[in-house]
């Protein structure tokens, strides 16, 4: 078994409704985000990805579909925030959800997104999602 790990970069916003703190007004970051994956080589001669856990172009592209490209420059809310539908229909990129959108909450639904896009023979291992520089979640396989 081995693991391979991807890093990625998007901007997003949010803002964490009935924080007791700055965090409960709506604010930007520059989110850096490490997937690790893991599983075997493949081991087939005759094939162009011999060698490779997964191509890194294609774990690249999972990541980009299911994340990236949804959550880049988007302005995330929780349903209940106030004013998040009318914000949504005036404002294309905003992702209303059902859990506030802490990292700690952002990186387990990424999680969930990523493992049903996987190839069933790669195993999601960990993700982190930094906020800042100097703060990150981690999300980890139980296995």
């Amino acid at each position: 078994m081995i693991k391979i790990t991807k890093e990625f970069r998007f901007e997003g916003a949010h803002a964490l409704k009935g924080y007791d703190g700055k965090c409960c007004h709506i604010h930007g970051h520059s989110y850096k985000m490490e997937v690790t994956v893991y599983g075997d080589p493949i081991n087939d001669i005759s094939s162009p990805k011999n060698g490779m856990v997964i191509d890194f172009g294609d774990l690249k592209r999972i990541i980009h579909e299911t994340i990236i490209d949804k959550f880049d420059h988007s302005l995330i809310l929780k349903q209940d925030a106030p004013l998040a539908e009318q914000i949504s229909k005036e404002y294309g990129n905003t992702i209303i959800t059902d859990f506030q959108p802490t990292s700690e909450q952002l990186v387990s639904y990424f999680a969930k997104l990523i493992i049903e896009k996987l190839p069933t023979n790669i195993k999601l291992d960990s993700i982190r999602l930094w906020e800042t520089a100097t703060s990150y979640a981690e999300w980890t396989n139980d296995k």
